[in-house]
Formats: structure tokens, C-alpha cells, sequence
């Protein structure tokens, strides 16, 4: 029997090297100069201006590294977040809303220079040059990292909650704060329709979505009563058009920005009901 201090040694290795990427997973690349490592506190050293795109997803750490292969380099930086729902908010931020995603992980996206995807609380990218078509190495790379990362590939389940009629492609994301642009809601998932936007927080409990409504329909004037899971309201906003807000639980959802001629409370209640 290996002795404990053995056994925990052996598995953090294993952690650390699924978070690590190397250059000698795909044959024919070698690496090119130091592995890099960042914590949020220097990640502003390495990416300038875009250090805050990630901080506000959870960003805990990334390790990186540079490869080689004749004449073409492949850029591959995993990024560690705060958890699996903050990796999948960091890649739906980042990926092309043209290109359908890919069953990599949670989600993921091959492009001809540019790969990512997430999994877990993992979110990676490879960025390649010179400018031509690296796929097929990308896609190698990928395959290998996916493989090595283990944990969730389910998506968070409240995606699955937005009605799928006429729902535009690729537009479900994670605002990781001030959702509608209200701090009043902190987090939560927002989905795209012709017809209006969707949106759904989750709150610790039914007590503190109730506590979150009450200060909401004090925010904004002349609001009208709206019969919807458990409460709810409707008003017109200068800048979030026809919207309803509604509690169910402990999630406060609705719509806003609804298209002249639609009923905000029907599209509410809809959405209402595909929440558990």
C-alpha cells in the first residue's frame, strides 16, 4: 500500500497536469520558451485591456505555453474560473455568435486560426499563426485537452429553460453581473428573441427573490400588477421597452424590450412555465 502523503502528492499532480497544457500531446510540436502562469492579481501583465473580461467570470488562474511546428505557432492558455457555470459564461462571451458550437465539453468552436472551448470550471484557447488554415492541428490539440480535462460537459441546466421557439442561435450567455443592466441583479442567464430578451436569475432562496421583486417594482414608477408565477409585475421603460418582471421560487425571470405587438405577460408566462 502507497503511504497517504504518497497517494495526495500522485493525485495533485494529476491536477495539475490536466490544467497544464503541453506541447507534446500532438506529435511534431515542441515547446517554444517558458510556461506561463497568471493569477487574477498579475493577469494584467500578460493580456493588457482584456485581464477584466475574465476577472469578472471568476477568473482564478491560467496556465499557458507557446508550441512549435516548422514554421507555425499555436498559443494554448487554460484558464481555471470559479466553476463550471463561470467557464461555459467565459466561452458563450467568447465565442462567434455565426459558427454554430460544437459537443466539446461544454460547448466549443474549431475556427481555421482560433479554438475554444470549456469544460468544467476549465475555459481553453488556442490561437494560431501564421494566417492560413491550422484546423487540423487545432482540432488535435483540442481533442487531446478535452480528453485530459475532466468534469462536466453538461451544460447549466437553466439554458435549457428558454423556450426554443424562435430563440436565436448562439444568443444565450451569462451576464456575470448587473444583468439588464440593473445591479439589483447580480447574475443571471439572458436569451434572445425577435420578439423581446429573455431573462433568468437565480437568488440563494425564495425569501431573497422576494426581497430582490419588492425593491425592483420601487425602483420603477407606475408599474401594473401581472399575474404570473408567484408575483409579478409589468411596466414601459425607456430604455427596457414593454418588460414583466416575475418570481417563481426563488429565480426572478421575465422579458424586456418586447416587440410592438406582442403581449409581455403571455411571453412572461411562457417562460414561467419551463422553470421548475
Amino acid at each position: 500500500m502507497k503511504p497517504v502523503f504518497a497517494l495526495l502528492v500522485g493525485s495533485g499532480a494529476l491536477c495539475l497536469a490536466a490544467e497544464a497544457p503541453d506541447c507534446g500531446l500532438v506529435p511534431g510540436w515542441q515547446q517554444h520558451g517558458p510556461a506561463r502562469h497568471y493569477v487574477a492579481d498579475n493577469l494584467f501583465d500578460y493580456m493588457n485591456g482584456n485581464a477584466e473580461g475574465y476577472l469578472i467570470y471568476g477568473f482564478l488562474q491560467m496556465n499557458g505555453v507557446t508550441c512549435k511546428s516548422g514554421e507555425a505557432t499555436l498559443i494554448i492558455d487554460i484558464s481555471q474560473m470559479a466553476g463550471a457555470e463561470m467557464a461555459y459564461g467565459i466561452f458563450a462571451a467568447n465565442r462567434d455568435p455565426r459558427i454554430p458550437t460544437q459537443k466539446i465539453g461544454m460547448g466549443g468552436q474549431i475556427q481555421p486560426r482560433r479554438a475554444i472551448f470549456a469544460k468544467d470550471k476549465y475555459f481553453v484557447e488556442i490561437a494560431a499563426t501564421p494566417e492560413m488554415d491550422h484546423s487540423a492541428a487545432l482540432a488535435a490539440f483540442v481533442a487531446a485537452l478535452e480528453r485530459r480535462i475532466e468534469g462536466r460537459t453538461a451544460l447549466p441546466e437553466m439554458i435549457a429553460w428558454f423556450p426554443p421557439e424562435k430563440l436565436v442561435a448562439e444568443s444565450v450567455r451569462l451576464i456575470p453581473q448587473s444583468v439588464l443592466g440593473l445591479r439589483l441583479l447580480k447574475r443571471g442567464y439572458v436569451a434572445e428573441y425577435p420578439h423581446g430578451k429573455a431573462f433568468i436569475v437565480a437568488e440563494a432562496s425564495a425569501e431573497e427573490a422576494a426581497t430582490v421583486m419588492e425593491k425592483l417594482q420601487a425602483r420603477f414608477v407606475q408599474t401594473e400588477p401581472a399575474r404570473v408565477a408567484d408575483e409579478a409585475f409589468q411596466f414601459n421603460d425607456k430604455y427596457l421597452g414593454r418588460l414583466c418582471f416575475f418570481r417563481k421560487g426563488r429565480y426572478l425571470a421575465g422579458y424586456a424590450n418586447a416587440a410592438q405587438g406582442q403581449d409581455v405577460v403571455v411571453l412572461a408566462t411562457t417562460l414561467s412555465n419551463r422553470i421548475p
